[in-house]
């Protein structure tokens, strides 16, 4: 099996993407990676005359599925490039093949899987990591642009600023399910977007982080929640080093989709961690859950995924071992920010940093 990472930058319309992967080559290739880039699919199309506005229905659908298959064959292709370099590689895809099912009716994107032999799980899992990068258009209007992509059909104005939003929760939503999808806020300061994209890949190219603490708050809901991903998460800790914690999740969404995930996180110095993940088959699951700690229990939740004013939260509703206790984490908001806090919700307390709302210290047996 090939080590080489294939990694999807992701989002909405004007989300950042072309200055990343510019910063994504010129950093990891100071550290002594080789980066392949696979350009951006539908682009190339566009630019070569094919439209997405075209009346002609047949014409539409062979671009649909030109773009599908073109995708996959440069995908593939950049893939053995790394696998023979003589140094370490990876391979970085401007968009994937779910961002294409984000612009199509269901009833298309079903026909081009089955054209291409393929089901979108199977095309979700051939990356090793999705970073989906949130559009300038949600929370930070001022930098929405037309100029990195001319042919951009999202204006901007309101109105397509508003399709932009759109768009951006569609392409997250069609990544959902994936076991390393990690959504890139916005930010006050563009930098702190770009270095987070490049913490992110470190994470996944294995090279150790800082410890970090995301925001975290005891929350109640005081009205309806926006449209969000919800799913299912039982969480089990298994028996490991005094200084490693191993977790074993399973996550759940509707429709009958589930995730096994197994991560350990090991504390290398006083300021570095290093985290591994890594999915493993219903049975591998089951085999492992052999090696629970017997003094912690499983913890079971419901998380509601969204992003609000630029910003993404996780809000997670316990039910094992504790009830009625809700938790909102804000992920990706450096020191410097201030939280864009939502007005369905309240805040109780401030949780950042106190070790007894760890998950692994709730899973504690009372």
């Amino acid at each position: 099996m090939s080590n080489v990472k294939r990694i999807v930058l992701t989002g909405g319309p004007c989300a950042g993407k072309t200055t990343a992967l510019v910063r994504i080559v010129d950093h990891f290739s100071n550290l002594g990676f080789k980066v392949f880039t696979v350009p951006e699919v539908p682009t190339m199309y566009t630019q070569g005359g094919w439209s997405y506005l075209t009346p002609n229905h047949d014409l539409y659908y062979q671009g649909e599925l030109a773009i599908l298959e073109t995708q996959l064959a440069l995908e593939d292709s950049f893939m053995r490039l790394a696998e023979t370099c003589q140094k370490p590689a990876f391979v970085v895809c401007d968009r994937g093949t779910m961002d294409i099912s984000a612009y199509i009716s269901p009833e298309m994107w079903h026909e081009l899987c089955q054209h291409c032999g393929t089901e979108p799980n199977q095309l979700r899992n051939r990356y090793d990591a999705v970073l989906h990068l949130v559009s300038a258009a949600d929370g930070a209007e001022q930098y929405y642009t037309l100029a990195t992509n001319a042919s951009r059909y999202e204006q901007a104005d309101e109105e397509g600023l508003q399709l932009a939003r759109d768009l951006d929760k569609k392409v997250n939503r069609a990544w959902t399910g994936h076991p390393h999808l990690r959504v890139i806020n916005n930010h006050d300061d563009f930098e702190a977007k770009m270095n987070r994209v490049l913490s992110d890949i470190s994470n996944v190219l294995g090279i150790p982080q800082p410890i970090e603490d995301e925001r975290t708050y005891i929350v109640e809901l005081t009205g309806e929640l926006p449209e969000c991903i919800e799913s299912e998460i039982a969480q089990t800790y298994l028996v490991s080093d005094p200084d490693c914690i191993i977790r074993l999740r399973r996550r759940s969404w509707q429709g009958g989709e589930v995730v096994n995930i197994h991560k350990t996180r090991k504390q290398i110095s006083p300021t570095e961690v290093l985290e591994t993940e890594r999915q493993v088959s219903n049975a591998l699951y089951e085999s492992l859950l052999q090696q629970a700690d017997p003094y912690r229990t499983t913890i079971r939740k419901t998380r509601r995924s969204f992003i609000w004013k630029g910003q993404y939260f996780e809000l997670d509703q316990f039910h094992a071992p504790l009830s009625d206790l809700i938790i909102l984490a804000v992920k990706g908001v450096t020191p410097q920010e201030s939280v864009h806090f939502p007005p369905f919700l309240r805040i109780v307390k401030d949780i950042g940093g106190n070790q007894q709302y760890y998950n692994y210290n709730l899973a504690l047996q009372r």
